[in-house]
């Protein structure tokens, strides 16, 4: 089947790269500095303290490496990062225009080969999460022009995948949701067992375990890093909510249920660790995708998206547990998460090699 499709040898897992866990040691966070007043609308402009404040935390300990468009957009960045005593010299700026600030999504997917001590990096097809925010041409080309001006090997699978709809282990697990991958506004002209293949041969990945349905509010179509990330090769974190009239109780639970019943490719049972979620957060009568998952995890620090409710403590030392060697720092989300994202969304880890 794969043959029809492309050539397995012309791919990053025959050459032999992965896509390392998340966890694993970075060299830098890349973004893409919001400027789409739509993405935000009446709220941009109080969306960068707290986006300042991720770059600080950040960029105390790695390089942070961010996408503008020119030295305005660049010069008014600085004017902002600046205000949160961030450490400058480890923020460089990158001529790369981009449609929105979704980095995750269209920014370089980076993978390793830690036998030669390549670098290389996956350039998807991107396509504004089915066509729904066009234009997103500047946004699809990103991988591209980052693999270009740093020299490194590119693969450009023909392919629609976002960042935001997998989730790794780092020992050969892909975790993902049917409800995102199998929508019809990404690839309708694949099967199930096609995109496995893709995923598994551009991100060097050996088994793929499907989820069904996102959270409420994801513009998305159910992106797994709203409701479920691993935290260790064995274990995950999964978004549940208390309250059984809430439109997101049944569909977690049957995300839960079939959690418990997954196995890894070498037959051992996922832990499975339960996270609250926060209060519906509303505005202007719309549900927001909030969640205490979307969280983005550095070389010395998780930053946690916090939605001043009750469970933000709860949650925080939850995920504080999962990484006892890292300090986990929630920042107030209720602004940003106006965009439909916070701090994993809006990211995109560049590994150590």
């Amino acid at each position: 089947m794969n043959s029809n499709l492309y050539d397995i040898k012309d791919t990053p897992k025959a050459q032999g790269f992965v896509f390392p866990a998340e966890w694993e040691d970075q060299e830098a966070l890349w973004l893409s500095w919001p400027h789409k007043e739509e993405s935000w609308p009446g709220k941009i402009d109080s969306i960068y303290a707290p986006y300042c404040e991720f770059i600080k935390l950040v960029a105390d300990d790695q390089f942070v490496r961010i996408n503008v468009a020119n030295e305005e957009m660049k010069a008014f960045a600085i004017s902002h990062i600046e205000n949160s005593n961030a450490k400058m010299e480890n923020i460089t700026f990158h001529f790369n225009p981009t449609n929105d600030a979704w980095c995750r999504d269209h920014g370089p997917a980076f993978v390793i080969n830690k036998e030669t001590g390549e670098k290389a990096i996956v350039d998807w097809g991107y396509n504004a999460w089915g066509g729904k925010y066009p234009p997103y041409d500047l946004d699809d080309v990103v991988p591209t022009k980052i693999a270009t001006e740093f020299g490194l090997k590119l693969f450009t699978p023909p392919i629609v995948m976002e960042g935001g709809s997998v989730e790794f282990n780092g020992n050969g697990t892909v975790l993902t949701t049917t409800a995102c991958l199998l929508n019809k506004n990404r690839n309708p002209h694949l099967t199930k067992e096609q995109i496995e293949s893709y995923l598994k041969d551009y991100y060097g990945q050996e088994q793929v375990l499907w989820l069904g349905d996102g959270i409420v509010g994801d513009d998305t179509d159910g992106h797994i890093d709203d409701i479920t990330r691993f935290v260790s090769e064995d274990t995950v974190l999964t978004v549940v909510e208390e309250d059984p009239n809430d439109e997101n109780y049944e569909l977690l639970q049957e995300n839960l249920h079939n959690l418990k019943n997954m196995k890894l490719s070498d037959g051992r049972s996922l832990k499975v660790i339960e996270l609250p979620m926060p209060r519906p957060v509303e505005y202007e009568d719309q549900r927001l995708p909030a969640s205490y998952a979307n969280f983005y995890i550095a070389n010395k620090v998780v930053i946690v998206p916090i939605f001043n409710d009750k469970n933000d403590t709860k949650a925080l030392e939850i995920i504080q547990n999962c990484f006892p060697d890292r300090k986990v720092i929630g920042i107030n989300s209720v602004d940003i998460i106006w965009g439909l994202g916070s701090f994993h969304c809006l990211s995109q880890q560049e590994p150590t090699i």
